[in-house]
């Protein structure tokens, strides 16, 4: 699984659109996009908004986090 699939798929686990989910995260819609398809890599701050995100939904962050650190 790549770093996009998992981010993705924490957001489709909690019905997020990816303009929804960007707003939760404060960052804009296209870096969303381009975390999905792996043309870029969050970093640190996004890392913790997306922790705290899994955090509040029940989602599994060690799949995003192990994927992050091999990116």
């Amino acid at each position: 699984m790549s770093l996009g699939d998992a981010i993705r798929m924490s957001r489709q686990k909690a019905f997020f659109t990816q303009q929804d989910f960007a707003k939760k995260l404060n960052v804009a819609l296209s870096t969303v996009n381009r975390w999905e398809l792996n043309k870029a890599k969050p970093n640190m701050k996004a890392m913790k908004k997306l922790k705290e995100f899994c955090d509040e939904y029940g989602i599994d962050y060690e799949i995003i986090e192990k994927e992050w650190l091999i990116f």
